[in-house]
């Protein structure tokens, strides 16, 4: 079956989108193609949410390339005190199977105060999420149950970064070292202080999104023309500029376990389909103000973007449109797909 032309997979998925302005950009092969609408580029600024454990991800498994860290490792070895119980390892941590609920302790009465309808992470620092460490009870052992957690999220990339030789607040410094630096992402780090697209939430311009505690669960901001790149990285990892990094691009790819009932499989931080044709990896993420999807197909060396400047909606509409385009530019028109398990 001949594929149809990307802009033709891509104009229902613009028109999809629910903000004032959305970015939706696809790779093919040799193909490339960026479509917008409203005042914004392939170059301007999303805030991507949880999209930016997919980059945590990354970071793990070029620390774990170098031999600087092993996925085994206890995370608690990088840490100024000892965690009870059975080992936590940055796999779990990278796997969402570490046991750590989704939020930690105290960051909700912490966010009323300080406001939790407009930057609800702001106050929650990384002093905050140590004290909240020692504090918190796995919710199960760690490696025998899957949980979304945003706060196993922002912990890796804290321990990421000391393992480093730094401090956890260095996590974004350690990421523009080792992961956006070389692969020439020039749009993409974790400061909202920098020109960005301004988000929306129930049709109200938001503040830039503020997680000093848990930026690695959700500060990157980028642009469809870097993750782009990055799609385009994961499909030919071999065009990486540096061994330890073309070693980190297919490391993440590979499944570490399914998921039960549902068909699915998780690599580092990235869900797997399996599919007739290949697998797809699909990640998203949502803001206060933005809604972000990533995804690609090794197989056919098919990878979409999509971005938009409102915040997401019950069961994530304009996610489950950017999956079913990225089925459609792999295989012709995209057929019924089952709802997918969303990320903030």
């Amino acid at each position: 079956m001949r594929r149809p032309p990307l802009t033709t997979g891509l104009q229902p998925l613009l028109a999809a989108a629910q903000g004032p302005a959305a970015v939706v950009a696809a790779v093919r092969g040799a193909e490339r193609t960026v479509l917008c609408r409203g005042p914004v580029g392939e170059g301007t600024r999303f805030e991507t949410g949880s999209l930016t454990k997919t980059f945590t991800a990354l970071l793990l498994a070029e620390l774990a390339a170098r031999g600087e860290v092993r996925y085994g490792d206890r995370a608690d070895r990088y840490l100024p005190f000892r965690l009870p119980g059975p080992p936590l390892t940055l796999l779990h941590l990278a796997t969402h199977t570490s046991g750590l609920p989704r939020l930690p302790p105290g960051l909700l009465a912490r966010a009323v105060r300080s406001g939790w309808l407009s930057n609800p992470y702001a106050g929650f620092s990384e002093s905050d999420l140590l004290t909240s460490l020692r504090r918190t009870r796995l919710r199960h052992r760690p490696g025998s149950r899957v949980l979304y957690s945003n706060f196993g999220g922002g912990l890796l990339g804290h321990v990421l970064a000391r393992a480093a030789g730094g401090t956890g607040s260095d996590y974004p410094a350690l990421l523009a070292e080792r992961v956006t630096g070389p692969l020439g992402l020039a749009d993409t780090d974790c400061d909202p202080n920098r020109p960005q697209a301004t988000g929306h939430w129930h049709g109200r311009p938001r503040p830039a999104l503020l997680m000093p505690g848990l930026a690695a669960a959700g500060a990157v901001r980028s642009s469809a023309r870097d993750l782009l790149r990055v799609l385009a990285a994961l499909l030919d990892p071999d065009t990486a500029p540096d061994p330890a990094l073309r070693t980190a691009l297919a490391e993440v790819q590979r499944p570490r376990l399914s998921v039960p009932r549902t068909g699915s499989r998780l690599c580092l931080i990235w869900n797997l389909r399996p599919r007739p044709g290949g697998a797809l990896l699909h990640h998203s993420g949502g803001t206060r103000g933005f809604t972000a999807f990533a995804g690609f197909l090794p197989g056919s060396g098919t990878g979409l973007v999509a971005l938009t400047n409102t915040a997401p909606t019950p069961l994530a509409p304009f996610v489950q449109a950017a999956y079913g385009a990225l089925r459609g530019l792999d295989a012709g028109p995209p057929g019924p797909c089952g709802p997918l398990g969303y990320e903030t």
